[in-house]
Order: C-alpha cells, then structure tokens, then sequence
C-alpha cells in the first residue's frame, strides 16, 4: 500500500499504533501528548488523527471514542515505521522515528530468544520432533502469541535405497526409499527399450538389477532435491540407453514428491492468547481452534511460503494483517511466519498468529530468531 505520510503523520501514526498495542483503548489526543515527546500540541494531534482517520489508516469504533489503528494503519506501520533491521528488506524511517523507538528493543528479544533456544533446547541430544515442540513453547511463551511449527518438507528426505523392478512385459516400477524409510513408487513403461532389444524378460531382470546398483552407488545419501536436478550425461555408457526413460521417470517422480503438501503443525500457546479481549466471543474462538486442530492444511499453505530466487538462503519474514489473511477464522488476526532451512533449501516454517493489535517489532523479531535457530538445528538432522 502506498501512502505519503509526513513525517508528523508518521510520528503520530506510530505513537497511536504503539499506545493502542499496549492499551486496547482507542487512543485520543491527550494520551499521545501525556504519552510521548510528539513536540505538538493535542489540537495538531487531533487535526492530524483527523487527516489519518480520512486516509484509511485510523477509525472510531463509537463516535465518541479515541481512535483505532486499522489494517491499512498497521501495514504502514510494518512496511515505514519499525526498524528497520527487522524486516526483510530495508524501509525507510526518519530520525525523528528512530528517537521514538521504544527502549527495550526488538533486538534484544530476538537476543533472548536465541539464548533461550540454545540454553533449553539441545539439538545434539534430542530427536527433531523434541526439538520443534520445545522451540515451539518457547516460542508461544517469549511472543505471548500462538507458535506455529511446521515439521520439515519431504525435500531435504536423503535417498536410501533404490530399486527398479520389472512388473510385466514392458513394464517396470521404479522404487525410493528415503532415510526415513518412506516409501515412493512409479510404474514406467519399458517399451521402447525393450522392443528395441528384444530381450526377454530374465535379461531385463538382471539389466535392471545391475542399473539398481549401480544408481545406488552413485545416488545414495543425496537428497530428492538432487535427485531432480541430476545431470544424467555423467552416467556410465553402458546405461546410456536406460538414461533417457530414467530421467524423464525419476524427475517426474521427485516433483510429484516435492510437491506441497500439508505436514503437520505444532501449536502450542492457545490457552495464553485467547485471554485477550480481542478474542472475548466464543464462535471466534471455536473457529480459530477448528483451524488450527482440524484444518491445518489450509493454514500451512500460509506459512510456508518458498523464497524467491533472489531470497534464496535468506529469512525472509512474511506479515499478514487483518483482512490479509485468506482464511476467514483468522481475518481479525496477523500471521507472521518464516521458513527455516537446510542450507539455502526451505524445508519448514515457523510462525505466531495473534491480534492485529500485535507488538510487530517483537514478533518479528522472535520469528527471525526462531527460524535462524532451527535452520542451524536442522543441519545436524536427516528427517
């Protein structure tokens, strides 16, 4: 959304946001001039609210009422007025902003949540699954939001065994194993290979176990990811004339294997977010429940999101305001998620989800730091 504010829009717009997270009261004129230093009096604070509230980025729930940040407000709020340092690419702040920044920083939560990872949370002595649901309570307690932990992508599964099997004549099933003992299959049609030789079906068996072998030497231990991307000219001359078939096979394969597909969430900090007022109706509860128990297909599409190109091997954190959000049960919310990696390969995300009415600065923050975190973690594990 762009939208030129002065800098006394600004510094007025980011002292309503920040007394209204802290407050959940619609916030007037003489607060902000009790509040912060703004070097203006109430009168050009109320004209400017006014001019604010035209613009879209403040409202009135009741006409006799302060004002209230809306989605639009909070999004400029995200993308102008935080530090800069914590979002994903630079925005810009002037200096007179900077002198309005809170004391305790961002900066030193994401500091404490790394110290917290690393003093509760092992990574050498735990199984991976132990170590996403500890990140995910600390998570929940240090943000005072719902953590979203989703486990891994099949992506970073390494190859454990491979194995092509004649089924008929003319047929063949190409079989992977991944390190975690899941299994992949895909029948293959054999044809143009075998009525090219015409062998019979006891000489496709052995060729096959001997093209199994050999894969097997030369494949084991990479992960699917490779396995897409191989270049298969390297391969021996002697399997030259299974090559083409077999890349065109295994690359349809890894693709349907790495295609998106829902893993499960860990969630952990509902009872805690739920006190707050913005959550008081019981149908908006159920429903965000129900999304997070029964629907988290829906959700994880949200939250794991692929970096582009340019993004590769970077945290890069995504911010969902309000009415940003897909899902109708979490349209009154903010999700605010990041993946975390296996080198520059996304293989899993994590995020918080709370009001709209969100310390932003710090739970990006302790997103970042999360997903830094595991992406460190998760080189010393093959899911």
């Amino acid at each position: 959304m762009e939208v030129q504010l002065t800098n006394r829009q600004q510094h007025i717009l980011w002292a309503t946001v920040r007394h209204y997270i802290a407050t959940a009261e619609p916030v007037g004129s003489k607060a902000l001039v009790e509040e912060y230093d703004l070097g203006v009096s109430s009168a050009t604070i109320r004209n400017v609210m006014g001019v604010l509230e035209k613009s879209g980025l403040l409202y009135q729930p009741h006409a006799s009422a302060g004002r209230v940040p809306s989605d639009s407000g909070y999004r400029i709020y995200v993308d102008q007025l935080i530090t800069p340092s914590l979002r994903s690419r630079s925005v810009s702040q002037t200096d007179a902003t900077r002198s309005l920044l809170p004391r305790n920083s961002p900066e030193a939560l994401g500091r404490e949540v790394e110290v917290a990872l690393h003093k509760h949370l092992q990574w050498e002595d735990r199984s991976l699954e132990t170590l996403l649901q500890g990140a995910a309570q600390i998570l929940a307690t240090l943000s005072g939001c719902i953590s979203l932990i989703a486990m891994p992508q099949t992506t970073t599964a390494l190859l454990r065994h491979l194995q092509l099997v004649q089924i008929e004549a003319g047929q063949i099933m190409l079989i992977v194993v991944t390190e975690g003992y899941e299994t992949h299959s895909k029948l293959m049609d054999l044809s143009p290979i075998s009525e090219e030789t015409q062998r019979d079906s006891e000489v496709i068996d052995r060729e096959l176990q001997i093209v199994s072998n050999f894969l097997n030497t030369h494949l084991r231990g990479r992960s699917l990811l490779e396995l897409a991307n191989l270049n298969w000219s390297e391969l021996d001359q002697e399997f030259q004339r299974y090559g083409e078939f077999l890349k065109n096979s295994v690359a349809e394969l890894t693709r349907r294997t790495l295609a998106p597909t829902a893993t499960q969430i860990m969630v952990r900090g509902v009872s805690e977010v739920l006190r707050q007022p913005e959550f008081s109706q019981l149908q908006q509860v159920q429903t965000i429940i129900h999304l997070l128990e029964e629907e988290q297909d829906q959700l994880w599409r949200l939250i794991f999101e692929e970096p582009e190109p340019e993004d590769a091997g970077k945290s890069r954190v995504t911010v969902r305001i309000g009415a940003e959000n897909p899902l109708e049960p979490i349209r009154t919310c903010t999700l605010i998620s990041s993946t975390y990696r296996r080198g520059s390969i996304p293989v899993g995300s994590v995020g918080v989800l709370g009001p709209t009415r969100l310390d932003y600065e710090s739970a990006i923050a302790v997103v970042t730091s999360a997903a830094d975190y595991l992406s460190e973690a998760f080189s010393y594990f093959n899911p």
